[in-house]
């Protein structure tokens, strides 16, 4: 099989590679030059954003699967996939949970409505409406029986640059006594980053897929627990109730990273997806302990600081908000 990716060469984009790599795959891999790429791929240079960006792209060459994880302007995908459409069998785009329009439901499947005023030929909006861009832009150019939309939920495991779990196994690897927003039974959702790229490479299908854990595969509790475990650290976690962390001026899903509070728009929006599409077509979950151990291993080999994209915020709380909100909680 022979497999185009554009942007691969950081968490998702790794994952992919390596992940074909790993299957015999001939790999081709087309970014800025910014970050090396994985071993033992064929590197192509270029900017999607500058113009004449793609000519790396345009001499030759032909593909069974080209695998997009482009998340700024949509007119960044619709220029490569149109350029790609004779010279390639498939296209996956790996979009995102947040095109839905919001809130939704908890259960809600990929036949539920999407967000409106997206664009292919757009420049940079917002993420939603950019990731919906970028379908329309793939959909446009390889058809509907051509295209799957890969659209992923919170994405978690090694390469991660967005700083949520590395933050969080960072902070218990500290020690001392870590702010736990509870409860500790809290569902979450989420994709190992390697299950994502597995799953993408072996689907052979086309359309819209949710693609994150069923809900309920782990908990807040258990994603903590496994942050002490494979740290090795005597953190003490001190479970506090969702009103007293939201009065502490804590932020849902960036102060205390995954987290957002029971029975809101919020959580079952971003924890409550139907993924029985998915499932059915192969998805398989490995457990979050598994996920947690490895990111930690990344991690340390990394000398305990991990990437962060210059275009996402970074997440966490300092440590004298959290020592506020522990005294709050009667854990001071």
């Amino acid at each position: 099989m022979r497999l185009l990716l554009l942007g691969g060469t950081e968490f998702v984009g790794r994952a992919v590679a390596e992940a074909a790599l790993a299957h015999g795959w001939d790999v081709t891999v087309f970014h800025r030059g910014r970050h090396a790429p994985v071993a033992g791929v064929r590197s192509l240079h270029g900017d999607r954003t500058a113009p004449d960006g793609l000519t790396a792209l345009a001499d030759g060459g032909s593909w069974d699967l080209v695998v997009d994880t482009w998340s700024a302007a949509p007119r960044a995908v619709r220029d490569a996939a149109r350029l790609l459409r004779d010279r390639a069998e498939r296209y996956a785009y790996v979009s995102s949970c947040s095109v839905y329009a919001w809130p939704q439901p908890a259960g809600y499947t990929e036949d539920a409505p999407v967000v409106e005023g997206a664009s292919a030929d757009a420049d940079q909006t917002d993420y939603a409406r950019d990731k919906r861009g970028g379908e329309l832009a793939v959909l446009d150019a390889f058809g509907a029986d051509r295209s799957l939309l890969v659209r992923a939920g919170l994405i978690l495991g090694p390469y991660e640059n967005i700083g949520r779990l590395p933050w969080w196994l960072g902070r218990v690897a500290r020690g001392g006594r870590v702010l736990a927003p509870g409860p500790r039974d809290l569902p979450l959702q989420y994709v190992d980053v390697r299950d994502l790229a597995r799953w993408t490479l072996g689907a052979g299908l086309h359309g819209p897929y949710n693609l994150v854990s069923p809900p309920g595969h782990t908990t807040m509790g258990e994603l903590l627990d496994a942050c002490v475990t494979v740290t090795g650290s005597k953190a003490e976690l001190c479970w506090t109730d969702p009103d007293t962390v939201l009065a502490a001026g804590i932020a849902p899903w960036t102060g205390l990273p995954v987290w957002v509070p029971p029975n809101t728009d919020l959580h079952t929006t971003l924890h409550g997806a139907d993924t029985s599409r998915a499932t059915a077509a192969g998805l398989r979950c490995r457990p979050v302990t598994e996920t947690v151990a490895d990111t930690w291993h990344w991690l340390r080999e990394t000398g305990g600081v991990a990437p962060q994209r210059p275009d996402r915020p970074t997440p966490g709380i300092d440590e004298e908000t959290e020592r506020k909100a522990l005294a709050a909680a009667g854990c001071g």
